[in-house]
């Protein structure tokens, strides 16, 4: 039986995404999403407080420089992908970090300075899919 690396998160961008491009113009784009569990309060009266997580995610080619374009901070979004964990030395230490390669994107909500015409958005994107990392098709809107 084969086995299944896939994640799906809903949730806020914490920073505008860090976008660079690499050898031969192959775009990278980096940022944080925040999920949040809403607190809670048990039988006995204790109040459990909400429990923020924060996630990076990576975005590559066609899918960064359309993040680079539409992407903000606090924006609401639906991400899905795969886990990889990266590690490397620094200074002697051994060091990891575990990301999210999205390969698909949808903006659910954008506060209202980020509010666009429609019109704009469908010129950048008629069909709302671009290619992802490996060549296949990732839905963006």
């Amino acid at each position: 039986m084969s086995s299944v690396n896939k994640v799906i998160l809903i949730g806020n961008v914490g920073s505008d995404p860090d976008v660079r491009y690499l050898d031969r113009g192959v775009a990278i784009a980096n940022f944080n999403l925040a999920t949040t569990e809403r607190g809670y309060t048990m039988q006995n009266g204790t109040q459990v407080p909400d429990k923020t997580d924060w996630h990076a995610i990576v975005l590559w080619r066609n899918l960064a420089e359309w993040a680079e374009r539409n992407i903000r901070r606090g924006m609401k979004l639906y991400v899905e992908g795969k886990l990889q964990t990266r590690t490397w030395e620094k200074e002697g230490q051994r060091r990891s970090k575990t990301e999210v390669i999205a390969e698909n994107v949808q903006i659910l909500y954008r506060p209202q300075e980020y509010q666009q015409p429609r019109n704009e958005e469908v010129e950048l994107e008629a069909d709302g899919y671009e290619n992802n990392e490996n060549g296949e098709e990732a839905q963006i809107f």
